[in-house]
């Protein structure tokens, strides 16, 4: 960007822009973050970037990513301001201010089943948490643009933005209710004829996970739709223990319904279809603590999924 523009330190309040803007992943939620328009944001982080002669961050179609510069000016300058703003609020009259919570995104099925079980004890600690739920290529952009901390995401996330660590493996399994399983019968790899007769329930109209169960375990190509779709894999379960039909679910999701007899597995194959859930974050992101309380306890908790 040319040499350096001297003349006296750097100003505070640029700092403490490009730092919210280094966190949150976007000029847009750092404005938001600091009370600010985002054009000010904006004029403020170009005016430091002049200052240093060197570039901060890539513009992305959604959000920024931060450079390796970047990167070590945040750790630099992260604790003494974060310091100094603590400092600030005590001398605000009224209460302390709260921990800023933090944002998680996942799918709606794991994190109520596995997630949120596991991080129940950090509100003790004063752990704040805000929760989305959705499809993952959505919510990956969402963290791009710094609208969570932290995503579980049932895909492998691509790009230098977000780094990713393997969470779970999910085992998926073709169930049904018992009525169902008796009329469907001994089914055997590579001939899913008995099926055909029984409704699939999913939870997308392109029968993406079933689609999936079929071209791996059955060596065949899936045809036909749904007769039930419902957007939630709970009530997916839910549909079929009362005997709609048949479905493929996580394991980890079923697994008590097959044990109390509520659902049958209608093929145990030696090579099930498995899925791996990352844990994601942005690349280079400087953490508040609580995020890092919560990335750590569940990276440890998973190991017993």
């Amino acid at each position: 960007m040319g040499e350096p523009v001297t003349g006296g330190p750097l100003d505070l309040g640029l700092l403490r822009t490009f730092l919210a803007v280094h966190r949150a992943g976007s000029f847009t939620a750092a404005a938001r973050l600091l009370g600010l328009s985002q054009p000010t944001v904006t004029s403020q982080v170009r005016a430091l970037e002049q200052r240093m002669g060197r570039r901060l961050f890539e513009r992305l179609p959604r959000g920024v990513a931060s450079t390796s510069v970047a990167t070590e000016l945040a750790a630099e300058i992260a604790a003494p301001l974060d310091e100094l703003a603590a400092v600030a609020e005590r001398g605000r009259p009224g209460a302390e201010a709260p921990a800023e919570p933090v944002h998680l995104a996942g799918p709606a099925e794991l994190l109520c089943a596995r997630v949120m079980p596991a991080l129940a004890p950090l509100v003790r600690q004063g752990v704040r948490l805000r929760v989305t739920t959705g499809l993952a290529d959505d919510l990956l952009e969402g963290l791009r643009a710094g609208q969570s901390d932290l995503v579980v995401s049932a895909i492998r996330p691509r790009g230098r933005s977000v780094s990713a660590v393997a969470l779970m493996d999910e085992e998926f399994v073709l169930v049904a209710a018992p009525s169902w399983a008796a009329r469907v019968g001994a089914i055997e790899a590579g001939d899913p004829a008995p099926l055909r007769e029984a409704p699939l329930v999913t939870y997308a109209e392109d029968l993406p996970i079933a689609r999936r169960y079929w071209r791996h375990v059955l060596g065949m190509r899936l045809t036909g739709q749904a007769a039930i779709v419902m957007p939630d894999l709970r009530g997916v379960q839910a549909a079929v223990e009362a005997g709609a039909g048949i479905t493929v679910l996580p394991r980890y999701l079923c697994a008590a319904a097959i044990r109390s007899g509520a659902l049958v597995p209608l093929l145990e194959p030696d090579d099930p279809p498995i899925n791996t859930a990352f844990l994601v974050q942005r690349t280079g992101a400087t953490e508040h603590p609580h995020v890092t309380l919560v990335r750590d306890l569940l990276v440890r908790e998973a190991r017993n999924w």
